[in-house]
């Protein structure tokens, strides 16, 4: 199966896609899923059928790492 390109419209990814509990009311949450070969992709909860970005489970794993260390609380 060839890799799933950044940009491609979430909607056509056959996925399941879960968001965080913490996600409200207002939409205002992203959405991720795993895809077939172990890639994540993520998208706007709001745009469902927008863009999906594709990520690595180890630049997946890099990013978490950093926001648990409180790497990315400046930007809120």
């Amino acid at each position: 199966m060839p890799p799933v390109r950044n940009g491609v419209r979430a909607s056509s990814l056959d996925t399941r896609w879960i968001k965080s509990r913490h996600s409200n009311a207002e939409g205002n949450c992203v959405e991720v899923a795993a895809l077939v070969g172990g890639d994540i992709a993520v998208r706007n909860s709001r745009d469902p059928d927008g863009p999906a970005l594709v990520y690595t489970p180890a630049e997946v794993a890099a990013f978490l790492a950093g926001a648990k260390e409180g790497e990315f609380d400046h930007l809120l």
